[in-house]
């Protein structure tokens, strides 16, 4: 059961194709901006079930898509050689893949390269070893506000899109980014108890669930410690209080299956990752 963010923690993250500014040029972009403009949230969410639960390839996926929605490109517009980078988890895969072959599509020879997290990716990216990144509007921002301006550095994403995406291009700009139109496609950082201690506990929000336990066991990715929309951000915004931190995965099956174990709760989880239930466990 995937509680409800009442206090509105998280902020807009729609996807959104990161390039380094040196390398990006109007056709390349144009090719990425009809990758934007065929996914929204139900898409991204068939596409994750394709790969999690269907166990299809990232590449096979996007291959498929592309066919289907017809976003090959009619006649090359581009050349040269280009690096997509991905995150460290198959949504992010998916959509490299996507990327890649629609750019292939417009005369560029393409790479991908799965690349840990975001503090290992986005450097690259900047440096210019990596050339386009799928990436998510709320979280970059923030990313980079904290990165230019300090950890103590006032929020400029929020439930607005339009005005987080003008604060994301600054930032970018002045980190040497570009970046091609935001999709419709949303994926915000959730979080996750199973259904058996939400009914225990009539818990269906975090505010309820802060209020609920005396201490929990939570579960994400290695960074969520640091993320302002995890860990702090819950013991900020909630008053959550959290005896352990435990890094199964991110968002992934490892995450998932553990709480129905009772080895974590609550557990960070995507809600596009297209599984018929997404779980976490008693807090302790």
């Amino acid at each position: 059961v995937v509680l409800e963010d009442d206090k509105k923690l998280q902020t807009v993250d729609n996807i959104i194709p990161a390039v380094n500014a040196k390398a990006a040029n109007p056709a390349m972009i144009a090719l990425l901006d009809k990758v934007s403009a065929a996914i929204d949230t139900p898409t991204l969410v068939s596409l994750n079930r394709s790969v999690d639960v269907d166990r299809k390839t990232s590449s096979e996926v996007a291959k498929q898509f592309v066919a289907d929605k017809s976003l090959a490109a009619t006649s090359p517009s581009g050349s040269g050689s280009i690096v997509v980078g991905a995150g460290n988890f198959s949504e992010a895969s998916t959509l490299a893949e996507i990327y890649a072959a629609v750019l292939r599509s417009g005369g560029y020879t393409v790479n991908v390269q799965t690349i840990g997290n975001r503090e290992t990716y986005l450097s690259a990216l900047i440096s210019g070893q990596l050339t386009i990144v799928p990436e998510y509007v709320g979280t970059l921002t923030e990313f980079l506000n904290k990165q230019a301006n300090g950890a103590n550095a006032a929020a400029q994403a929020s439930s607005d899109l339009t005005k987080t995406v003008t604060a994301l291009t600054a930032l970018g700009k002045t980190a040497g980014l570009t970046f091609g139109k935001a999709s419709a496609a949303q994926d915000q950082n959730a979080f996750a108890v199973t259904k058996a201690f939400a009914d225990k506990h009539k818990v269906t929000t975090l505010t309820e669930l802060a209020a609920t336990c005396s201490g929990i066991v939570l579960g994400g990715p290695p960074e969520c410690p640091q993320r302002p929309f995890c860990q702090p951000g819950l013991a900020h915004k909630y008053g959550l209080r959290i005896a352990d931190f435990t890094a199964p995965d991110a968002g992934g099956p490892l995450t998932r299956t553990a709480p129905k174990k009772g080895d974590l709760a609550p557990g960070r989880v995507f809600p596009s990752a297209g599984h018929p239930s997404c779980a976490a466990a008693a807090a302790r």
